[in-house]
């Protein structure tokens, strides 16, 4: 059975007729040789030094994917169940322990935009008449952030214990992620012309909504205030794809890599943010490739006139960890902007 033993982590596999040639653990982390060692049984591997306080795996199995079967404890993803394990270090969100708010759910859907059809849910306290102006919350990739990073979950909770004022969230599918969200100038235009009318169209919305996004929908979300920046009030970034080639050549490959690096060498070569930019708060993992990437736009953000916010946990590049860094970043944001 894996345990955890100190600051380590002791992965086994059962096999007592090994049948199996080689086992490893899987994880997007780079930990070095995680092969296991065959022992009586079956195979064991013990992992030292890591960098995080929850560790996220999958058991490779003679090149076979699967979690680990002696472990009940999983986490879903779009991907599938990934095994988990907590450290010392490790603690989970005292929301998630308090009774959300009441609420409603209803779609919205623009069709025929420059990008394609994009389709929305609108989540909204259930006391809340459509016409009642209410501070709007915008996330990119909507329904995997709800399902995996249990953002309505954490809106209704502080809601309910007076933390957060009564709002609403839109969860915003991203349909073709890849083409709309790296720096996309049409996308930028759709969100800024279309989708957020629309929204104001549909329910009553006070002031001016904040935009947050994961890895790159962070992007997107910088690239949409970037553009016309007096649409939002706040932006949430969380691990943002902000690649550029000195820190991040290992995505070089990626299919938009130029107007992503472009995007961000333009935002890097600034020397002021527009009057009207909104607020920023950014959080990463600090054992993600994206840390450093994420630290440097975090500090040309400020340099240019950007009031940002940071904030990092001793995790990876997951949902839990976006899930995780929620309160009090984005607690405090949202308070920042709507006060």
């Amino acid at each position: 059975m894996t345990t955890v033993e100190g600051d380590d982590v002791v992965v086994r596999y059962a096999d007592p007729g090994h049948h199996a040639a080689q086992v490893s653990v899987w994880t997007h982390l780079r930990l070095g040789d995680t092969t296991m060692a065959r022992v009586a049984g079956g195979w064991e591997v013990r992992l030292g030094d890591l960098p995080v306080d929850r560790l996220e795996y999958l058991l490779d199995v003679d090149g076979r994917l699967r979690p680990d079967p002696s472990n009940p404890l999983v986490v879903p993803g779009p991907f599938g169940d990934h095994s988990w394990v907590a450290l010392s270090g490790y603690r989970r969100p005292t929301w998630l322990d308090l009774a959300p708010v009441p609420a409603d759910r209803w779609p919205l859907t623009l069709s025929r935009t420059a990008v394609g059809r994009i389709d929305t849910e609108l989540w909204s306290p259930a006391d809340a008449a459509a016409g009642e102006p209410l501070p709007l919350l915008i996330t990119h990739d909507g329904p995997e952030m709800d399902a995996y990073g249990r953002l309505t979950a954490y809106v209704g909770a502080l809601v309910a214990a007076g933390r957060l004022p009564r709002m609403r969230v839109a969860l915003v599918a991203a349909g073709p992620r890849n083409t709309r969200y790296a720096a996309n100038p049409a996308y930028a235009r759709v969100l800024a012309t279309r989708l957020v009318p629309a929204l104001r169209d549909a329910v009553g919305v006070e002031g001016r909504p904040v935009l947050m996004g994961q890895s790159l929908g962070a992007l997107a979300a910088l690239h949409a205030a970037w553009t016309d920046p007096g649409t939002f009030a706040g932006l949430f970034l969380q691990s943002g794809s902000f690649f550029t080639a000195d820190l991040d050549p290992q995505e070089s490959g990626f299919e938009f890599w130029p107007e992503v690096t472009g995007f961000v060498a333009s935002v890097r070569a600034a020397e002021q943010a527009a009057p009207d930019a909104p607020v920023a708060t950014l959080t990463c993992g600090t054992a993600e490739e994206n840390h450093a990437n994420n630290l440097a736009m975090r500090d040309q953000l400020s340099r240019v006139g950007v009031e940002t916010g940071w904030g990092e946990m001793r995790d990876g590049h997951t949902w839990t960890c976006w899930r995780d860094t929620l309160d009090p970043h984005l607690t405090d944001l949202l308070t920042r902007v709507w006060s």
